[in-house]
């Protein structure tokens, strides 16, 4: 499943028990930060009807997807600035895209699957258009590209009825069965799959330093057991594997799209242990977007719910990311389903207010 379609349809093992007084003087402390975070949006397509609704609920910060001729891996500057141009026309602008390549997708289904498998010199091609499409950022004003380093996609094992008509997207582990053994990938251990990924960074981090890009990598949604699934060993599927992604290529360009879902996907209390890990990535200035979206449950466990009802505190969350000086997007992300809500609109529409409304409430206090 790929993660654009599925819109569109540790740090530490735990916070110590504060004092009172150690608790009030980080509050009093978070409260003087400025707010720097915005409300942003990463749904397809970038359209004027798809960005006439983004307006209507207050999006002004998007990524964006520019519509690319031919079978080109990378957009022209000129394709950059007519989708640049036509946010403008709404008031928003262009934070952040994507390739139409390394997205959450599943491999077998994957058109341009080399950098994954490790497939030379294709891999070198695409990483040679990846570097094409950083340079064209760079000279269209776009500051940040995100992408995904991705095998297995995004697994869930079926769905849950949630409030109301709405349906709630479930990954339970234990009642996992895949289509096939193995992926066309075939076995991927840790250190293969780390090879592949230091290839890749090696070839492309320098080249967004040079061209001053942030580049955002996903996790890998959700995490596996050590052993792997389907043969492959998600090393982007722990907090300590996204610790040791941060320090390859150690460069101001090179860090996270922050999936608060996903990474409270890979934790056995996330209701304790995000924040920390909220504090480990942003005090390293490695978090660049953040997909802000609730769970109920925990690794190998979990359901998809509104940000309001899941077991993550977004009041207490939003101001961890204000303490650490965030300064980007903050962006819903695989909202629930409804029967009467085709594309999942008003789910999303409901999430750009609850976040809108966080913001704004960090401003007033401030």
């Amino acid at each position: 499943m790929n993660r654009r379609e599925f819109i569109v349809s540790s740090g530490s093992a735990g916070l110590a028990v504060a004092s009172p007084g150690a608790g009030t003087s980080r509050s009093a402390e978070t409260a003087s930060h400025p707010v720097l975070m915005k409300l942003g949006d990463q749904s397809a397509p970038t359209n004027d009807a798809h960005l006439a609704y983004l307006a209507r609920y207050g999006v002004r910060h998007i990524c964006g997807y520019p519509q690319i001729e031919g079978d080109r891996l990378y957009a022209t500057v000129d394709e950059l600035k007519r989708m640049i141009d036509m946010a403008g026309k709404f008031g928003m602008s262009v934070d952040c895209t994507a390739p139409p390549f390394l997205e959450s997708s599943y491999i077998d289904k994957e058109k341009h699957p080399a950098i994954m498998l490790a497939e030379s010199p294709e891999r070198d091609r695409d990483i040679e258009q990846l570097q094409v499409f950083i340079r064209n950022c760079s000279l269209a004003g776009i500051p940040s590209i995100k992408y995904n380093m991705s095998i297995l996609g995004v697994l869930r094992t079926g769905r849950v009825q949630g409030r109301g008509d709405a349906l709630y997207h479930q990954w339970k582990l234990s009642e996992a069965r895949p289509k096939t053994p193995l992926t066309r990938a075939g076995v991927v251990s840790a250190d293969a799959f780390w090879e592949r990924i230091s290839y890749f960074l090696d070839r492309v981090i320098p080249v967004a330093n040079e061209y001053k890009i942030r580049m955002a990598c996903h996790p890998q949604d959700p995490g596996v057991p050590p052993e792997g699934y389907q043969g492959v060993n998600r090393v982007l599927g722990t907090v300590e594997g996204l610790k040791k992604f941060i320090t390859i290529q150690e460069s101001p360009y090179h860090g996270l799209n922050f999936c608060q879902g996903t990474i409270s996907e890979d934790l056995e209390n996330p209701g304790v242990e995000i924040f920390d890990v909220i504090r480990y990535f942003g005090t390293r200035k490695k978090i660049f977007n953040v997909h802000f979206r609730n769970i109920r449950g925990h690794r190998n466990d979990f359901i998809e719910v509104y940000p309001d009802e899941g077991d993550i505190d977004f009041v207490k969350a939003i101001k961890v990311y204000r303490e650490v000086g965030y300064s980007y997007m903050l962006m819903p992300d695989h909202v629930p389903l409804a029967a009467n809500d085709p594309g999942s609109l008003q789910s999303f529409a409901f999430c750009y207010g609850y976040i809108r409304g966080l913001i704004q409430s960090l401003k007033e206090v401030a």
